[in-house]
């Protein structure tokens, strides 16, 4: 689709969490999306997708350090990313916005996820809450949550999905968050 509009794939390598970005050089979300409007004039769709799982262990054995990075590295790059597009998109007359939630967070099927679950469990209610407060401003903010019981969707359907909540004929959803999967039947 961005060929066939005369786009194509561009790069912008940033440490999203971090403000200013680990090395100091301003390589943070504010970077990436001031980037973004100086390649291409404007951002008017965004797709925040991260997914730092950390590792299989019990809550109660989680190190604090590995709880601090995991809820930073998937909620607040999440939060950094759309306070910066949101900023944007306001001056700009409206957006999309599209999060990677997961279902893990809202269901907590599998145990020994506990700082990833709960990461992206703020993910989807952070995305309900700012979609509540932006949709007045023209800008639109949803999640998908990738499940991985059943059959998972494969990247393609996951970014068709993607393009799709960006597109008009989504215009009506806002504040959702989509669990992507498909029972299979036994």
């Amino acid at each position: 689709m961005c060929r066939a509009g005369g786009g194509g794939p561009h790069l912008i390598a940033a440490d999203v969490p971090h403000p200013t970005g680990a090395d100091g050089r301003g390589t943070g979300a504010a970077f990436v999306v001031a980037e973004t409007v100086r390649r291409h004039g404007a951002l008017n769709v965004a797709f925040n997708n991260t997914a730092e799982l950390g590792p299989h262990q019990p809550v109660g054995d989680i190190d604090e350090t590995v709880w601090a990075h995991t809820l930073t590295s998937n909620l607040t790059g999440v939060w950094l990313s759309m306070k910066h597009e949101i900023a944007h998109m306001e001056g700009v007359g409206g957006g999309v916005i599209v999060n990677t939630a997961s279902n893990i967070g809202a269901q907590g099927m599998l145990p020994g996820l506990g700082a990833y679950a709960a990461s992206t469990a703020a993910v989807s209610a952070l995305t309900r809450t700012a979609a509540r407060e932006y949709v007045s401003r023209a800008i639109r903010i949803n999640a998908i949550s990738p499940c991985p019981l059943g059959r998972g969707a494969s990247v393609e359907e996951i970014a068709d999905t993607v393009v799709w909540l960006c597109s008009d004929a989504a215009s009506y959803i806002v504040g959702h968050d989509l669990v992507l999967d498909r029972k299979t039947s036994a």
